[in-house]
């Protein structure tokens, strides 16, 4: 092999390695920044870090903290009373979040275990029809940085997820976005701005921004933090397709 020829396939290979190099700081970017990283793009949610010092405590604390305010709002009535309104009622659900709206964005923002932004129910039906609850959720801003939550819970604990790009039909009453519909919402084909636009829907590349859910009236310890997919909890794994666990 000549010298030029030895120069060409050093530098196409030192272009490969720039470019691999590039992608992968691109991807760890998209991932900090809440952008789906696996076979689900509805879908991103952070993975579990080593436990460190204190993280079990801090768990700890905010697991008795959301049992207390479950406790207070096991009457769907009284978390009524307090200011929480249903998500999406008309929509055939699994479970169904009752969510604490505020006056400014700074209460949003404000981050206090023994009021949870989120309550989770199933439906009863019957006679006596009504909701019982099976957990809290907290909340916090789409845009988070992964400190930001580990700081609010720990990641060694728990697993935020964030619901993204959903395209919303006109009537989102009249179609089950939320979970059955193959092409809008939340297991939709519909995954672009673009593509939104063209089918007559509203595109929001996030639904709330990142949530974590917390079952503490549960007796097996996995159970308390579970991200809620594949379980007993609603958001089962054939309403997510292709996410990874």
């Amino acid at each position: 092999m000549n010298n030029l020829a030895l120069r060409s396939v050093v530098f196409s290979t030192f272009l490969i390695v720039v470019c691999a190099a590039t992608l992968l700081d691109g991807l760890r970017a998209q991932s900090a920044a809440g952008q789906p990283t696996d076979m689900d793009p509805h879908m991103s949610i952070t993975k579990l870090r080593p436990v460190r010092p204190g993280d079990q405590a801090r768990g700890d604390a905010i697991v008795a903290a959301a049992k207390k305010a479950a406790e207070r709002y096991r009457d769907y009535r009284k978390a009524q009373a307090d200011g929480y309104t249903i998500f999406m009622p008309d929509q055939q659900q699994s479970v169904y979040h009752f969510i604490l709206e505020f006056a400014s964005s700074d209460d949003k923002e404000r981050f206090d275990p023994d009021q949870p932004r989120g309550l989770l129910y199933t439906k009863i039906d019957g006679p006596t029809p009504g909701f019982k609850l099976i957990g809290v959720m907290y909340m916090m801003r789409y845009g988070a940085t992964e400190e930001e939550l580990n700081a609010r819970i720990p990641l060694s604990i728990v697993r935020w997820h964030a619901h993204l790009n959903l395209c919303i039909p006109q009537q989102p009453e009249q179609r089950n976005w939320l979970m059955g519909d193959p092409t809008f919402g939340l297991n939709g084909s519909i995954t672009t701005a673009e593509a939104c636009t063209a089918a007559g829907g509203h595109f929001k590349p996030h639904l709330a921004g990142w949530m974590a859910h917390v079952y503490p009236f549960e007796t097996d310890p996995a159970k308390v933090w579970s991200a809620g997919m594949g379980d007993d909890h609603g958001m089962q794994r054939n309403a997510m397709p292709g996410m990874k666990m």
